[in-house]
């Protein structure tokens, strides 16, 4: 295997009524220190990358698939199951909720071996069966391979998202599926405990 990158942190998927859906990366240890991010698809199918430096807008759009890439002053803030998000014209104020039924079967794997790429490798048929649309290991851009490792699960129960100065609707399914890369977030709002590693090949 060639370079490694580690991004540790949690990712939330939220869908809105009006079709507007936000991945946000919030990332407490990465190659590019703790920094939050956000992949915003609008209902047009337009993907759009909010990120906090050129550095980091740079990786990621070599590793995913984008319309529009924007560097904006990206503030992620995760605490007592609350998430707050202001990222350029995208603002987010969402509260996460019970375990999902995944989360608890996550729980029972030890996260040293749900991290572990050749684990990952292994499971992703059965990622995609307990979650469609999610997968735990594919092809990126630029050559590279990626892993998610997820932990923990927990469901979005709640959330105000604005774009733009404009309300983008309640709280709803991730559907369509996301199309920046290989893999979706769950179709049901969610936050994920997860471990990302990409390797260069």
């Amino acid at each position: 295997m060639g370079t490694r990158w580690i991004f540790d942190g949690h990712i939330a998927g939220i869908g809105t009524s009006s079709g507007l859906r936000a991945v946000v990366g919030i990332w407490q240890h990465s190659p590019f220190g703790p920094f939050a991010d956000v992949m915003v698809q609008h209902p047009s199918g337009h993907r759009q990358l909010l990120a906090p430096t050129e550095e980091v807008a740079g990786f990621i759009s070599a590793t995913y698939s984008f319309d529009e890439v924007q560097v904006v002053d990206v503030r992620g803030r995760l605490a007592d199951r609350r998430l707050a998000v202001d990222a350029g014209p995208l603002v987010i104020r969402a509260v996460t909720g019970a375990r999902a039924l995944l989360g608890n079967g996550l729980r029972m794997v030890p996260r040293r071996l749900a991290v572990h790429p050749a684990w990952l490798s292994a499971v992703s048929p059965l990622a995609a069966l307990a979650a469609p649309g999610a997968r735990t290991y594919g092809t990126a851009g630029s050559g590279r391979a990626e892993y998610y490792g997820v932990s923990d699960l927990h469901k979005v129960s709640s959330a105000v998202v604005r774009f733009a100065g404009h309300d983008a609707g309640t709280l709803a399914p991730v559907h369509p599926a996301v199309t920046f890369g290989f893999s979706s977030v769950p179709a049901q709002p969610s936050l994920a405990r997860v471990r990302t590693t990409v390797v260069e090949a």
